[in-house]
C-alpha cells in the first residue's frame, strides 16, 4: 500500500525538487500544500504519513503546522526541508516534534539516507 507523502512549502520549484529527491522504487501517493494551513488541511485528511514541511510560508508557517501537528495529535512523521540552517531553528522544530532537519536543497541520497535512519525507508 502506498504511502501518503505530503510536500509543503510555498515555492513550486521547491515542492518539484522535493518531489524528484524522493528514492525511486518508493511507493508513494505525493500531495502538495503551498502553505501550512493547506498542510494541516492535508495532514487531518490523512495525506501526511510523512510529510516534507518548509519552515518559512504564508498564513502559517512550518512552525505553526508542527505546532498544530502536536494540539491535534496528528498521525504525520515530519522531516523539515529548510534553507533556515540556524541551531535554534533546529533545536525548536525538535521540541515540536520533528523527525529530522535537512538543509535545502534535498538530493535523493539525502532524502534515502534520512527516510531509512527512522524506519520509514525499507528494502526500496
Amino acid at each position: 500500500m502506498a504511502t501518503n507523502v505530503l510536500i509543503c512549502d510555498d515555492s513550486s520549484f521547491a515542492r518539484k525538487q522535493m518531489k524528484r529527491a524522493l528514492p525511486e522504487g518508493w511507493d508513494v501517493e505525493v500531495h502538495f500544500a503551498g502553505d501550512g494551513v493547506e498542510g494541516v488541511e492535508a495532514i487531518r485528511a490523512g495525506k501526511g504519513e510523512v510529510v516534507f514541511l518548509d519552515l518559512t510560508m504564508p498564513n502559517l508557517d512550518g512552525y505553526g503546522v508542527l505546532e498544530a501537528i502536536r494540539r491535534e495529535d496528528l498521525p504525520a512523521m515530519v522531516i523539515v526541508v529548510s534553507g533556515d540552517i540556524q541551531p535554534d531553528a533546529q533545536e525548536r522544530v525538535r521540541k515540536l516534534g520533528a523527525m529530522a532537519f535537512i538543509k535545502k536543497p534535498i538530493d535523493q541520497e539525502k532524502a534515502r539516507a534520512v527516510l531509512t535512519e527512522y524506519g520509514i525507508l525499507t528494502g526500496a
